[in-house]
């Protein structure tokens, strides 16, 4: 039963929003875990590296997902396809 044309962009749109908010997971996860080596001084006397790696990225995944949570109550009201309260 092939999809019809709404679903589908809905779907495309979907991917795409999902392989960004990845993407972004993903370079926060390695990326700037490995970059952090570099930043030596102390901020609330851990350092700034720890910091980073421990409470930056918490913060950045909370944000991920109500990024996510939003974009997709928005994606679904357009589509037709929100679930009713």
């Amino acid at each position: 039963m092939p999809l019809n044309d709404n679903l589908h962009r809905y779907w495309q749109k979907n991917l795409r929003l999902t392989s960004v908010l990845m993407a972004i997971g993903f370079v926060v996860t390695f990326g700037v875990a490995f970059f952090a080596r570099d930043l030596s001084f102390k901020f609330f006397g851990w350092p700034f590296s720890f910091w980073v790696a421990s409470q930056g990225a918490l913060l950045v995944y909370c944000l991920i997902i109500a990024w996510y949570a939003r974009a997709m109550r928005r994606l679904d009201e357009e589509h037709g396809v929100a679930e009713e309260d």
